[in-house]
């Protein structure tokens, strides 16, 4: 199996930490000219500095004309990720419309926004794929806006993967549980904040879904990330692949 990508034009948004960050440097390494999209521009430098195959662009994924402008100048792709995403908690009965709205803008229309700006440039053989979550495939108490967002990536990858697969365009979830990332420290701040636990115990609550009893390392996404665009994947689409040391 081939994992060169040399020539290759990728696009990553969120790429500017976490998964995004990593992903951006494997495909960059494999010799891909990438293209990473994010909010916050020091990151998105701090990242870019770390290979000269990227290069980074400023990009809100709820904003259309962001994420248009954030494919500028290419006029094709060949792999398209959109990772950006976040989280936020709360309880049903005291979850805020607009709280669940920008989950839903986040997580949702920014994966639609981008698939579709990176569909207009894809051809045969182009890789689109969403970071999706366990969340989208199964349920967590606390944050509901952030599990229907997830799942609805899920249904959107399903239905676009149909409307592609005769023109040799794949189009796949990743679906990785707690994940060795900033978003998850995140998670164990608020974890602490309200219970009172100890970080260690915090994170060791987390680890807990996982039934290899780790947290998923963000090595592990690009792994399978780098899979579903190589050429031995090319049979591979409507997927949702589970990185969660079997929790699915």
């Amino acid at each position: 199996m081939s994992l060169a990508f040399d020539g290759k034009q990728v696009v990553i948004t969120g790429g500017g930490s976490g998964i995004g960050a990593a992903l951006a440097l494997a495909f960059a390494e494999a010799g891909a000219q990438v293209r990473i999209g994010g909010r916050r521009l020091e990151a998105l430098q701090r990242s870019a500095e770390r290979h000269t195959n990227i290069e980074a662009r400023v990009c809100d994924v709820t904003q259309p004309a962001q994420v248009e402008a954030l494919f500028e100048g290419l006029e094709k792709v060949d792999i398209v990720i959109a990772n950006a995403g976040a989280a936020s908690t709360a309880p049903v009965k005291r979850l805020a419309l607009a709280d669940w709205q920008q989950m839903l803008d986040l997580n949702l229309t920014g994966v639609f926004l981008t698939l579709q700006a990176g569909l207009a440039r894809a051809q045969k053989g182009s890789r689109l794929m969403a970071v999706a979550s366990t969340a989208g495939l199964k349920g967590y108490p606390y944050v509901a806006a952030y599990c229907a967002a997830k799942h609805g990536v899920v249904g959107f990858i399903k239905a676009l993967a149909l409307e592609t697969a005769a023109q040799g365009i794949t189009v796949n979830a990743l679906c990785p549980g707690f994940t060795e990332t900033p978003l998850l420290e995140q998670s164990v701040s608020t974890i602490t904040e309200k219970t009172g636990l100890s970080e260690a115990d915090a994170r060791a609550s987390l680890s807990a879904h996982n039934p290899q009893g780790q947290l998923i390392q963000p090595e592990d996404v690009v792994s399978a990330a780098l899979w579903l665009a190589s050429p031995g994947a090319s049979a591979i689409t409507g997927q949702t692949i589970a990185i969660a040391g079997g929790e699915l």
